[in-house]
């Protein structure tokens, strides 16, 4: 290393540029996986209306497949009557407007929006909307962290496989087995996405979990620790397939790897033990060893210290200061109605407590200090009692349970019955069968032939519980949703213990390439003479076939034909009873929206034609909850949850009803003045100000790569 460096120096003298250029790459290169990093990447928006200045590529004619001729880019130059004029390398063309569609790369500048397609209402009205996101996944997450950054507690992403089929895209093609910079694609295209993931997760206390097969996950793997150096990384194989996939010369792969990249505090929750509930040994707090006496070394000067307690209540009234061995306890004043209580044993021996005055006071806050009445010791009337103070890790760890309270205020703790089956790194049960609890279950709400190998829906249940049991409200997110696997297993996790999580689905709408996928796919639609774009096409679209309609008939308890499901989620079949029973036909109480990521134009921002395109975002931003606040003329507009001042004349009235909304906690303020938006914030304390410019699309500009500017 230092020899590069010392040539790098050596050339700079000669090339500053290039030694520039080397020492980015060194950088880039050092240690580590080595790929191609500057790959282009880039999507068609078949739906976008191409205007002056996009890039644009030629359709392929009607019944006629793409080839390289269709992937040159061109420069819309003019347009006029439904024709345009494009431009490469000199060469100009006139073609029809509706010939050409615009191409964005992932380093473009773009102003994404939100439209809303559908949405399903089964919840209650204060529960938070699921979302399913019809979008290129890479500019939705870049979308997300404006709302979401840092705020994730779990990301569960089933990404393509490489594996040679054509199963995705890059670059508007197919990458084959035979492309030599397949890996490096595959890598590069994965790192830009978990680089965002990265953004969007809490690093305090959340998870990153990918799955994936013996393809990549080598690579996958160093991948993740470049990404995630701080975190705790492993990996399961969890059997898909218990017959095994044939694979010719080699063995049957009955398998598959799941990585979970665990953030800050996140932890496995254990499963509790079955069996017979105890309550947990409380220590004493008066210090038992004789060692430990008043005025010792080992007892110290700071634990001996009066306890004020209520004579009626039984309850600590007060936590007095620690007093010197010097100074005769007696000499301590009383308080009115509470006895006083040092640690003394019963034959007058002046102890210590087990804990300084300040950690008893953290202990009480936490309800985990008991107080009972001590009639037979002279010198001791109450006996005190406590927690450890890794009582919060047996808790979070499934051991020990809360049952409820005692009438002191203490918490009445248990040790869960039984012994825990601790899970390993090997997941094996029947319930992970990917035909039976994916494919069948998958088949029975959207019928045959949609999708290729979904997820088992308890694969990814489990996955999921293991770090979001204790989070009820914990927000989800898949951006490889496929299906729609995710989403339905964080309805059938809230519906076990009535959590309100949220869960964000992100897909495209690619419909399948080949005959091998079933019928609707793009080889016999291109011979039929239709193309991307068309409303014949999209309609058979991964989002608006399969996983939009998984999501809102699942939660319906329902297929596509209207008929009720059937099945019972807990008690899947005869020979697997997981203790509780759910009828499909039931679905779920909750809420989703369908939403389709839009592109928009820059010339709406000057005509305040833009808000909304951003509403959703701002809704979304806002909790998801009630309806969008949409832009009707109005000074201002809020619901109970969230408020939007558009006119900052009107900032006293905005204010008014924002305190009287006690269910507000975010408000967005339409200004470019900085001085405005602060005030705005001094006039709302407890409430997320956030500040949209007068161009609205601008606070939404993404510029490149790396996310929102």
């Amino acid at each position: 290393m230092a020899n590069i460096n010392e040539t790098i120096c050596e050339v700079e003298k000669l090339n500053p540029e290039l030694a520039r250029q080397l020492r980015k790459y060194v950088k880039d290169h050092a240690y580590g996986l080595v790929f191609e990093h500057n790959l282009p990447e880039a999507i068609r928006l078949y739906k976008k209306t191409p205007t002056v200045g996009d890039t644009v590529n030629i359709l392929p004619e009607r019944g006629h497949e793409d080839t390289d001729e269709n992937k040159v880019p061109w420069i819309v130059k003019a347009i006029q009557d439904e024709k345009a004029i494009i431009e490469h390398d000199g060469e100009i063309k006139e073609v029809s407007v509706c010939d050409i569609c615009t191409l964005v790369s992932y380093h473009d500048v773009i102003y994404p929006g939100l439209k809303e397609i559908d949405r399903i209402e089964r919840g209650n009205p204060d529960d938070p909307y699921h979302m399913v996101i019809n979008a290129e996944n890479y500019h939705a997450l870049e979308a997300l962290a404006y709302a979401y950054s840092g705020k994730v507690d779990c990301i569960y992403i089933d990404p393509p496989y490489n594996s040679g089929a054509k199963d995705w895209k890059y670059n508007n093609d197919y990458v084959g087995q035979d492309d030599q910079y397949r890996h490096s694609k595959w890598l590069a295209f994965m790192e830009r996405r978990l680089k965002l993931a990265k953004q969007l997760l809490n690093p305090d206390d959340s998870v990153l979990i990918v799955t994936i097969d013996e393809k990549e996950y080598a690579r996958l793997g160093i991948l993740l620790e470049q990404i995630f150096p701080d975190a705790q990384i492993q990996m399961t194989s969890i059997t898909i397939n218990p017959s095994g996939a044939v694979r010719k010369n080699l063995f049957a792969r009955a398998d598959e790897y799941a990585y979970f990249i665990l953030l800050g505090d996140a932890h496995v929750i254990q499963p509790e033990g079955i069996g017979d509930e105890k309550e947990v040994r409380w220590w004493y707090l008066r210090r038992l060893e004789y060692a430990s006496r008043r005025g010792t070394v080992k007892g110290g000067t700071a634990q001996f210290y009066p306890i004020y307690i209520n004579n009626t209540t039984y309850r600590i009234e007060k936590i007095g200061n620690p007093i010197t061995p010097d100074v005769d306890r007696f000499s301590v004043p009383a308080i009115e109605g509470c006895t006083t209580v040092f640690p003394v044993r019963d034959d007058g021996t002046e102890m210590n407590w087990g804990v300084t005055g300040e950690t008893l006071q953290h202990l009480l806050d936490e309800h985990v200090i008991q107080v009972t009445k001590n009639s037979k010791s002279l010198y001791q009337p109450f006996t005190i009692k406590y927690l450890s103070a890794n009582y919060k890790k047996k808790i979070k760890s499934g051991r020990w349970a809360v049952r409820g309270y005692r009438a002191d205020g203490s918490k009445i703790v248990v040790e869960t019955g039984g012994k825990i089956n601790r899970t390993t790194t090997v997941w094996s049960s029947k319930l992970y069968d990917a035909k039976t609890y994916g494919t069948v279950i998958l088949k029975n709400i959207v019928g045959n032939d949609k999708f290729s190998f979904p997820k088992s829906l308890y694969a990814v249940h489990d996955s999921l519980m293991y770090f979001v049991k204790k989070k009820t409200g914990a927000l989800i997110v898949d951006f490889f949703a496929g299906s729609g696997t995710t989403l339905q297993a964080v309805n059938l996790l809230n519906a076990e213990d009535g959590g309100h999580r949220r869960c964000i689905c992100v897909t495209n709408n690619e419909v399948p390439a080949d005959r091998n996928a079933g019928e609707h796919n793009a080889k016999d639609m291109t011979s039929e003479g239709l193309r991307p774009g068309d409303s014949e096409w999209e309609k058979y679209g991964i989002a608006n076939y399969v996983t939009w309609p998984r999501t809102k008939c699942s939660i319906e308890g329902i297929d596509v034909n209207g008929s009720p499901l059937k099945g019972d989620y807990g008690q899947p079949s005869k020979d697997i009873d997981l203790g509780y029973s759910l009828p499909m036909s039931a679905g779920f109480k909750a809420n989703a929206i369908f939403c389709e990521l839009t592109y928009e134009s820059a010339w709406p921002i000057r005509l305040d034609r833009a808000f909304n395109a951003i509403a959703p975002i701002l809704w979304m931003q806002a909790g998801c909850r009630g309806p969008i606040i949409r832009r009707i003329g109005k000074s201002y507009l809020t619901t109970d949850y969230y408020g939007v001042l558009f006119d900052y004349g009107q900032a006293s009235k905005f204010c008014q009803k924002v305190k009287s909304t006690p269910t507000i906690k975010t408000v967005f303020v339409v200004t470019d003045d900085q001085r405005r938006y602060s005030n705005m914030c001094k006039r709302l304390p407890g409430i997320n100000v956030h500040r949209l410019y007068e161009t609205y699309l601008r606070t939404f500009e993404i510029c490149g790569e790396g996310g929102l500017d």
